[in-house]
């Protein structure tokens, strides 16, 4: 398959603020590696799943990878071309390829813009169409996305809007410049159960009808094994496993993946928790540097590598990848 989009040794340091003593004392500035040596591909029509929990730099990522902040060090190709120094009219034309739909569909749009006003701006950005033509188009988004009479809300604000119409308009504002790749960061987290599945559906649906690429980020991995042919698990900054969705479910090999399949719920109540999280502030290790393996302080298997020398991140006989000093 081609390769759509390229990761190569990625990382984001987030200086730390330093006090008044520590300025008077002359103390180096410390970073927080939000993203940490990252590398991966994605392939053209393939969706992969990003999972991890809160502050595991999923979204810092998915923004260096759009190009919505910069990185300290590493590369991202798309569509074979170096995009990490891209400025100007390139970059403009490189971001009409790859958007996002945001998490949140309360603050996706402003209050202050009609459905149709939303949706018109990134045609305005990108010189594309007439005036004159831009009112079908926006029309025609609006029923592939399901928003149905789709004149009914062209004049519509957000507050006027549910919860699931706003987060259709946000996928329909994503697609509206006909993108190869789409990163949905989180898209059915603040909806209810019911309109969650109506958005998945929609999402799967609008994939094969645009022959689009996703990046699909999630904290919940039964949600990821819906969605996605393949599994990238992250943990502080790096990702710690990765491979073919159905094998990393069935036949986990690195604890912290473990730890996040036990906490999906199941019908069972006498079934046991395979592998319970440690106490809270042992996982609370420093935010600036964690020598050794950074699941080490959680990791029932831990030993002394383990706290000393962080492992390689290296591929299997079987084509996964892992991180952890206790699978050969």
């Amino acid at each position: 398959m081609d390769t759509l989009l390229e990761v190569v040794n990625l990382k984001k340091y987030f200086p730390m603020r330093r006090g008044m003593i520590q300025f008077l004392k002359r103390e180096k500035p410390r970073y927080i590696p939000a993203v940490d040596d990252v590398s991966f591909k994605i392939n053209k029509g393939e969706t992969v799943a990003l999972v991890g929990e809160s502050g595991s730099g999923k979204t810092t990522l998915a923004r260096l990878i759009l190009r919505l902040i910069e990185p300290t060090s590493g590369k991202i190709l798309f569509e074979g071309k170096d995009i990490t120094a891209l400025e100007g009219r390139d970059l403009k034309e490189i971001r009409g390829k790859m958007q996002i739909v945001f998490q949140d569909p309360y603050a996706a749009l402003d209050p202050r813009r009609t459905v149709f006003k939303a949706l018109e701006e990134p045609l305005i950005i990108h010189g594309l169409y007439r005036p004159s033509e831009r009112k079908e188009i926006i029309i025609n988004m609006l029923r592939a996305v399901g928003l149905s009479p789709p004149e009914l809300f062209l004049e519509k604000y957000p507050h006027e809007l549910s919860g699931g119409q706003r987060q259709r308009v946000v996928i329909a504002r994503a697609l509206i410049l006909n993108p190869s790749f789409v990163v949905m960061d989180e898209p059915v987290s603040l909806l209810d159960a019911t309109v969650r599945t109506q958005i998945l559906d929609l999402i799967n649906k609008m994939k094969e009808k645009f022959n689009l690429t996703y990046l699909f980020i999630t904290h919940d991995i039964a949600l990821a094994r819906y969605v996605s042919e393949r599994i990238l698990v992250m943990y502080r900054g790096k990702v710690v496993e990765s491979g073919e969705t159905e094998a990393v479910i069935q036949e986990p090999l690195h604890p912290y993946t473990k730890v996040l399949i036990s906490a999906v719920p199941v019908p069972d109540p006498k079934m046991k928790i395979a592998l319970p999280p440690t106490k809270a502030d042992e996982a609370e290790a420093s935010l600036t540097y964690l020598q050794g393996c950074r699941f080490h302080p959680r990791c029932p298997y831990a030993d002394q590598i383990c706290k000393e020398k962080e492992p390689p991140y290296e591929m299997l006989e079987d084509g996964r990848f892992v991180s952890c000093w206790k699978v050969k």
